[in-house]
């Protein structure tokens, strides 16, 4: 059953959630995927690495911008269709050659997709249900988002068993165009725009540069921080730990894949909905300080049990860290930026930053497992996040208030039904 809260209508609600469900390649794009198949193309794993890297750059470059740009636009829906298309696009070409440097343009376009859709979303999110209800329907968002890549996982795995790893790539633009069509029947009318930048005014004040937004706010500084050292640890993790197994002929290339992903996403979903309650009554400080101690737990297991059934408590614990940050992270930056004008180009720094962390690891891990061997690559990546539990906990009288349960300024944008 669809509830009606925040004014918003079913046909808007429903179709969020189809698209935050089928929005799972864009975001991920074929990456645990791409490593195996490379793999079993010859490359080896520092130059899969890199190749990812060179993504992951191209993504961090973009976020901010991204994020800018549909603070400013009032057709929010243009930054769901794009990455839509550059998602076709970049499963096709991938299947014309392996070279490296088409493989890095697919990429790019990938992790350029993946930067615009998450502010694009969000915003589409706040623009329909408010700063009064974001908070519940993200979990709800984010729960479909995990289903999502759970389904197309388990897809994937079974037709690159079925079919060869061309099906997989198949699935990738099928799930991009249906992206697009879900955006398209969210109506327009039913997002306000200037709620959707976190605005509660009709100012004509100069809009803040994303830099300085982050910078002058402490505690998202603190935040972007925390979570570049967790994704310089956590972005290879997955990738690595399927080549790892693969390569030491423990598993098949996409069935095995397809279950890292299945079993993390299935955790994710319930992460989600645990985060969510947590944030209302509890706040999203020790949400987010769970999600920073599950990473130096799973790189200890991860390197001590690199067998077929490793799996299940590897990316359990993969589920738990990142099935709460995608509730928290962007519910935290909305609670803060509320009222700025400025919710998605601050989405956007904090973003940034965290991608610089994301974008360095696949690099970092791949060359530390060819060089040090795959054992060490998984306890010096999950040591990364022994910084972000120091950083959490060093600053905690600043974060506990910014993270604190609802506020009455939350309850205080009501928004107005959509006729």
């Amino acid at each position: 059953m669809v509830e009606r809260s925040s004014g918003a209508k079913p046909q808007g609600i429903v179709a969020l959630f189809s698209l935050n469900f089928f929005m799972a390649d864009i975001q991920a794009g074929i990456g645990p995927f791409l490593g195996v198949f490379l793999l079993a193309h010859g490359w080896e794993s520092g130059l899969i690495g890199t190749v990812m890297t060179v993504g992951g750059i191209a993504g961090m470059i973009m976020t901010t911008p991204a994020g800018a740009m549909i603070d400013a636009t009032t057709n929010k829906r243009t930054f769901v269709i794009i990455p839509g298309i550059f998602t076709v696009i970049a499963s096709a070409v991938i299947l014309v050659s392996q070279s490296f440097w088409v493989v890095a343009a697919s990429q790019v376009a990938t992790a350029i997709a993946g930067a615009a859709i998450v502010p694009a979303v969000t915003g589409i999110t706040l623009g329909i249900v408010h700063q009064a209800g974001f908070n519940r329907q993200n979990g709800r968002n984010q729960a479909f988002n995990h289903a999502g890549n759970m389904v197309g996982a388990a897809l994937s795995g079974f037709l690159g068993w079925k079919f060869g790893f061309g099906a997989v790539f198949i699935l990738a633009a099928v799930f991009g165009a249906l992206s697009i069509i879900s955006v398209l029947i969210i109506p327009r009318k039913a997002i306000d725009d200037q709620v959707a930048r976190g605005s509660n005014d009709d100012s004509s004040r100069a809009p803040a540069s994303a830099w300085r937004v982050l910078l002058d706010c402490k505690p998202l500084v603190v935040l972007a921080a925390a979570l570049a050292l967790f994704h310089l640890g956590n972005a290879a993790m997955l990738p690595l730990y399927g080549l790892a197994v693969v390569s030491g002929q423990e598993g098949n290339g996409p069935g095995f894949v397809a279950v890292t992903i299945v079993v993390a996403q299935a955790v994710m979903i319930v992460a989600s909905i645990v985060a969510m309650r947590m944030a209302e009554k509890e706040g999203y400080w020790l949400v987010l300080l769970i999600s920073f101690i599950a990473l130096p737990i799973r790189g200890l297991i991860a390197a001590s049990v690199i067998k077929y059934w490793g799996v299940f408590p590897v990316q359990a614990l993969d589920g738990i860290g990142a099935g709460l940050q995608s509730v928290a992270v962007p519910g935290l930056v909305a609670r803060i930026l509320n009222g700025t004008g400025r919710v998605n180009v601050g989405q956007g720094a904090v973003m940034t930053v965290q991608g610089v962390g994301a974008a360095l690891s696949p690099a970092i891990g791949g060359w530390l497992a060819q060089e040090l061997g795959y054992p060490a690559a998984f306890t010096i990546l999950g040591c990364f996040a022994v910084g972000s539990i120091v950083i959490w906990l060093s600053f905690t009288s600043l974060l506990k208030p910014a993270c604190a349960g609802k506020r009455a300024d939350d309850s205080a944008a009501v928004p107005v039904p959509v006729s």
